[in-house]
């Protein structure tokens, strides 16, 4: 392998092991963004072209054009900001109590094997169960408003958040639980000194899953009980058939899907640097 080496005006000073990962490793990412890019240009121009030459239907697929100019009209009279941050305000309160009451409920069945053993065939049952049965529920016992929304944002995610944060709470090393206790601590100094910083990877890698899936539940609240909200917007317009429309909110629901799990994914990029 090649001597890499820095360049100076003096002197040129061999660069380390961990330089030249770094380097490398930047390189990586550049290179996998331009690819990333690259796609959904011509991903993008396909589209367009194929909207203008005919090859597919514009009033049912729309084109980056037409959404283009939905988003620039969403942007002038408001309904952008309005829908956008109604959906974001909804999945973040979701994903809040989703994170709070997942911890707490996956807490207490570390401590209580007994409580564990009862109700983890429950956990795993409404976990499978499909969440868009529950919606018209919600609606009969909270009716229609914000309320309704996020309960079902919380109901998509927090069966599955429970289960995957006490199996990560299970699985650390029974050699240090055996070591506090041996030194005279407490199951809860096991738990505060062992078990919960040993689980941080598990817990943001179970946050990151969070976010999507409390967004699905937003979703799937406001195609059934709100007035406002990108989900509202959806099926407006495809009741009205303005598919434009449709596919202007969807894309915009990927950007936030996409922003809030990069928002996660530096959260514990930083956890790896302090570690």
């Amino acid at each position: 392998m090649k001597t890499i080496y820095r360049t100076h005006q003096m002197t040129n000073t061999p660069l380390s092991k961990q330089e030249i990962f770094e380097r490398t490793h930047r390189r990586h990412h550049r290179i996998v963004a331009c690819i990333r890019l690259l796609i959904l240009i011509l991903f993008l121009s396909l589209w367009e072209f194929s909207a203008q030459m005919g090859y597919i239907d514009a009033f049912f697929f729309s084109s980056p054009s037409k959404v283009a100019l939905c988003f620039a009209d969403m942007i002038k009279d408001g309904t952008f900001f309005i829908n956008t941050g109604i959906t974001l305000l909804e999945t973040i309160a979701s994903f809040f109590l989703v994170f709070v009451i997942g911890m707490l409920f996956a807490t207490l069945l570390w401590y209580s094997d007994k409580c564990a053993e009862v109700l983890e065939p429950y956990l795993v049952i409404l976990n499978s169960l499909p969440k868009s049965a529950l919606a018209p529920l919600f609606i009969v016992w909270l009716g229609t408003g914000i309320n309704t929304i996020i309960v079902a944002g919380i109901s998509v995610a927090i069966f599955g958040s429970i289960i995957n944060l006490y199996t990560g709470f299970r699985q650390t090393d029974e050699e240090k639980i055996k070591l506090i206790y041996t030194l005279g601590g407490q199951k809860k100094t096991a738990f505060l000194k062992v078990v919960l910083p040993g689980s941080i990877p598990i817990i943001l890698s179970n946050m990151k899953v969070n976010i999507g899936l409390a967004l699905v539940g937003v979703i799937i609240g406001e195609f059934l009980a709100a007035r406002r909200g990108l989900g509202y917007l959806i099926i407006y317009g495809s009741q009205v058939f303005q598919l434009h429309l449709v596919i202007t909110s969807i894309i915009i629901l990927c950007i936030i899907a996409m922003a809030l799990y990069q928002l996660i994914q530096a959260l514990e990029h930083f956890y790896r640097k302090k570690v």
